[in-house]
């Protein structure tokens, strides 16, 4: 009986084939906007939490409190921090902003002076050449890593192993040796906006010290073991340090991973908000269902009206209309998912980002585009089944 509506629904939008499509393409449009947009936030959101974690943002940065005291972190610091049973590694940070040359070009950078080896908090991956060796933090040896992004931007290709830059540092330019190529964090937010973010440049901490002429770190970055509470490991490593130097307070411990969280659900804010105003064209789409209704039963009164005459109940009448606007919505709705996806995968593929989709973002627009189809679809269905059989034949 079910299927008898839906077969019947079908066959009655083939009756006005161009005017179905219009109004199929309007639903269609509404929820492609909906899907396309949940999905950027959702893939939006995932991909920059990954970005920031290669980037140190999900452990525990130890720093100085300058308005507190005028002590310095230096290697005891370290290794104290080393020492304590709760973290994983920890690793020495210094950081500058600056520029580099090459090739008579010019462009900022943030000079990362980090320790040997690959585990960094700064999360790098070997292409080509080699990573800092300990031989390079003891040396103060004039080396650098930099992320492909740099390379291809004064070479135009990855694999510039064993070329030389001009970094600035404290006024001067220094020539570093360029011995490893990296695929490092941000290299998805440079490509994405390249000239909002500067280029990374990896150098041994010791020689970056050496230049500026400082001893101390900038920062230690902290990553603990994944069983630990944050929270309570930073305010452990704040006291050990407080304890260390003999002041009540000056050393703080910051947990970036709470900043991720204030992102993401600021993120997951706007998508939210970018969404509902997509779905303002749903409730157009289902305008245009009410107004394609109501023109069907203008057409087809004196069917309406025969119908009744040999039997057909106000009830099979406002069924047969409702499954028409239900067949609408669904046929759009789908439509509009399937595009959906299709432009969020190909922006994916564009940016070299990793594709994914949102299984009930997808299931609630199609809900909310056949339920608001349906909805609009009650009055023009209701119309019909009120219609007097005797008056429905009388109309020509």
């Amino acid at each position: 009986m079910v299927t008898d509506y839906f077969a019947s629904g079908l066959r009655n939008l083939g009756r006005k084939k161009f005017r179905s499509f219009l109004t199929i393409a309007g639903i269609t449009i509404g929820v492609t906007s909906v899907v396309l947009i949940s999905s950027i936030g959702a893939i939006g959101r995932e991909t920059i939490q990954q970005e920031l974690s290669a980037l140190g943002l999900g452990s525990i940065a130890v720093s100085v409190d300058q308005k507190l005291t005028d002590q310095k972190m230096g290697t005891e610091d370290l290794e104290l921090i080393r020492s304590m049973p709760q973290v994983q590694s920890a690793a020495p940070i210094l950081m500058g902003y600056s520029s580099i040359r090459m090739r008579g070009l010019l462009a900022n950078a943030v000079l990362w002076g980090i320790d040997a080896g690959s585990q960094q908090v700064v999360s790098l991956t070997p292409r080509y050449g080699r990573m800092l060796t300990q031989s390079d933090i003891s040396s103060r040896a004039d080396v650098c890593m930099i992320d492909q992004n740099v390379a291809k931007l004064f070479y135009k290709r990855e694999n510039i192993v064993g070329k030389e830059l001009d970094a600035m540092i404290n006024g001067n330019y220094v020539k570093l040796e360029i011995v490893g190529i990296v695929s490092s964090g941000g290299n998805i937010l440079q490509s994405m906006v390249g000239q909002m973010i500067p280029c990374f440049v990896y150098l041994p901490y010791t020689t970056l010290q050496h230049y500026q002429g400082k001893a101390d770190f900038d920062q230690i970055a902290v990553t603990i073991a994944p069983q630990e509470d944050a929270g309570a490991v930073s305010n452990q490593l704040s006291n050990a340090l407080n304890r260390f130097h003999q002041i009540g307070r000056g050393f703080k411990a910051e947990d970036l991973s709470a900043q991720k969280e204030t992102l993401d659900h600021l993120l997951e804010i706007v998508t939210m908000i970018l969404s509902l105003i997509a779905a303002v064209s749903l409730v157009v789409s289902g305008l245009g269902i009410m107004t394609v209704m109501m023109v069907s039963v203008n057409e087809r009164t004196r069917e309406i009206g025969i119908k009744k005459s040999i039997g057909a109940t106000k009830g099979m009448i406002l069924v047969e209309f409702l499954a028409e606007a239900f067949t609408l919505s669904l046929i759009g709705s789908m439509a509009g998912v399937g595009l959906g996806v299709l432009f969020a995968w190909i922006g994916c593929k564009t940016f070299s980002i990793t594709f994914h989709v949102a299984p009930g973002s997808i299931i609630s627009s199609i809900v909310v585009a056949v339920i608001v189809g349906v909805l609009f679809g009650v009055y023009p269905a209701t119309t019909a089944a009120k219609l007097r059989p005797v008056d429905a034949l009388r109309t020509e």
